[in-house]
Formats: C-alpha cells, sequence, structure tokens
C-alpha cells in the first residue's frame, strides 16, 4: 500500500527552506511579495535574488520559496500531503551552488490556496506553473513519494526540459490498489479527520476534507498499476535515479513496501536512462530527515550525467 505523507511537526512551510541555503538578496516581505510577484517572477533568473511569494494556477495560488542564483535549478515536490518543508536538510546539505525551488502544492502548507481541483493532473500542471513563474526553462526535478509520481510523469513529458529526474521512495509500478484497500484507505482518513481540523490552521494538514484526501490517495493508486506506470518509467529518456527506503511506512501493513519496491527491478533493467542510486535503511517516513545525504548525493549524480551529455 503507497502510504500516506502526513507532515512532520518539525517542517517549516516557507522559512525553514529559504533561510537554510539563501542567497542573493533577503526575502521580500509578504506584502511586497503579494504587490510585486509578476515582476519578481519574470526577472528572477537575470537578477539571481532569493524570492518567496504566491505562484498563481488555475483557481487557486501556491507558495513558492525561490533562492535564486546562477547554480542549476533543482525543483522539490513534495509527498501528497507535506509541505516544502520537508526538503531543508537535502537543500542545506547541497548548499548554495544550487538555485533551489520548493511549493507548497494545493491546499497544503499554511499559504497554498484552495482549490477544485486536487488531481494528480493538476500536480503535474502546478510544476509547469511555477517553473514558469520563475522564468526556468530547464530543472532537475526532485520528488519524494507522490512526489516522484509526479516527478517521473513530468520528466517523461518533458524530456526537453527536464535535466534528469530523482526519485524519492516513490514512483514504483505495482498493483496494491484493490476495493479492500479503497475501503481501508477511506477508513483511515476518516480516523484522521477526528484531529486535523485543530491542525490545519498550523499547515500541519492540508485544507482539505477526509473524502477528498482517500480520493487522492486512491487515484495514486490506479497510477501506481504496473500497466499505468510502466510505460511512463519506460519512456523517461533523461537520466533517473532513485533512492530507496527500507521497512514498513504510516499506512503499511507487514512487507507491503518492500514487494512494491521490488518492482523496481524490472524498471531498471528496461531502461538504461534508470538506476537505484541508494538503498537506505531509514523507512518511507524518515528519509527525507535520517538519508538526507544519499538523496542530495543522487542529486549530484544525475547533474553530472546531464553535464556529461551536454
Amino acid at each position: 500500500m503507497q502510504k500516506f505523507d502526513t507532515p512532520a511537526p518539525t517542517s517549516t512551510v516557507l522559512d525553514t527552506p529559504a533561510r537554510s541555503c539563501e542567497v542573493g538578496a533577503p526575502l521580500m516581505s509578504t506584502a511586497k511579495q503579494n504587490s510585486t510577484s509578476s515582476t519578481a517572477s519574470s526577472t528572477a533568473s537575470s537578477t539571481g535574488s532569493a524570492w518567496s511569494g504566491m505562484v498563481p494556477v488555475d483557481d487557486t495560488a501556491l507558495a513558492v520559496t525561490d533562492t535564486g542564483g546562477p547554480g542549476i535549478p533543482v525543483i522539490y515536490l513534495n509527498g501528497q500531503f507535506a509541505t516544502q518543508g520537508y526538503w531543508a536538510r537535502v537543500v542545506a546539505e547541497l548548499g548554495t551552488d544550487w538555485r533551489h525551488i520548493t511549493y507548497d502544492e494545493r491546499a497544503r502548507g499554511r499559504k497554498s490556496k484552495r482549490s477544485a481541483d486536487y488531481s494528480f493532473e493538476a500536480a503535474v500542471r502546478d510544476v509547469d506553473a511555477v517553473l514558469a513563474a520563475r522564468g526556468v526553462e530547464r530543472a532537475l526535478v526532485v520528488g519524494w513519494s507522490y512526489g516522484a509520481f509526479v516527478a517521473a510523469h513530468w520528466a517523461s513529458r518533458n524530456p526537453e526540459r527536464a535535466l534528469g529526474a530523482v526519485l524519492v521512495e516513490g514512483a514504483q509500478p505495482h498493483d496494491w490498489l484493490d476495493d479492500a484497500m479503497e475501503e481501508r484507505i477511506r477508513k483511515t482518513f476518516r480516523r484522521f479527520n477526528l484531529f486535523m481540523p485543530l491542525l490545519r490552521p498550523t499547515g500541519l494538514t492540508p485544507r482539505m476534507s477526509a473524502t477528498q484526501m482517500a480520493e487522492c490517495n486512491i487515484e495514486l493508486g490506479k497510477l501506481a498499476r504496473a500497466r499505468e506506470l510502466g510505460p511512463v518509467l519506460d519512456s523517461i529518456s533523461v537520466p533517473a535515479r532513485y533512492v530507496v527506503a527500507s521497512g514498513t511506512s504510516l499506512g503499511s501493513k507487514g512487507d507491503e513496501q518492500e514487494v512494491i519496491r521490488a518492482s523496481l527491478d524490472g524498471v531498471v533493467a528496461r531502461n538504461a536512462n534508470i538506476e537505484i542510486s541508494a538503498k537506505v535503511a531509514s523507512n518511507h517516513d524518515a528519509i527525507l530527515k535520517k538519508d538526507f545525504r544519499a538523496v542530495a548525493d543522487a542529486v549530484r549524480e544525475v547533474a553530472a550525467l546531464d553535464r556529461e551529455e551536454s
């Protein structure tokens, strides 16, 4: 079963990523961000200044942090219900030689707005919207869990724009969803709904209903099926590296997660562009906290391969 990406209490939605790797000018105040977001979006690439603000897309707006600078742009895609603060250790490990772009998906975090569309396709569109707003044509995409699925689809669809992809504990093709699992997912989120309203003002849980969250996870189960995800992974034509966790995770039982991970053997065998960069000791939930160095190493590996091909 695909685990549920519940935000960690230590994640800071906007401040942590920006302050841990800030380059260039200081971040603008919220008021100034809102009044000058269009100008900042169009000039960030040339000025190299750090920026944090709201990016409009469809019927909503996303909270985005961009460190700016001349380094390789890296865009980070969160777990299904997580926030951009999860990437703080990876961003700090890579340092200021890179341009780091993080954001909170629709209704996630403290500032991203609600939407009528929480579909997977909306999540893929949001990658384009954020990159366009920040004036970035080509980027290295890094995704964890749900974000790894989004990263795989985006890299597959945009070979000229993707410098490469790092897929962290996600995008593993396996048919784990059936009727019984759907019901289990719905029951799980109904239990979460008992405390989620109390945490929403803090940004630690999405501003989504239990039903909406369950449907997002069920949609992911359908997209994870081998017949759906397999062709996507097979078509990736840029360097891609997996960082794989170990053991169980929230929402999984027994060896479910390891069975899912085993599907990567076939993925790697079919596509020479894809390799497993590391199999780490931490589990799905803790991988960005405990094994951030392995993720950063995979980013460096992919970037080096892109330079070799250029």
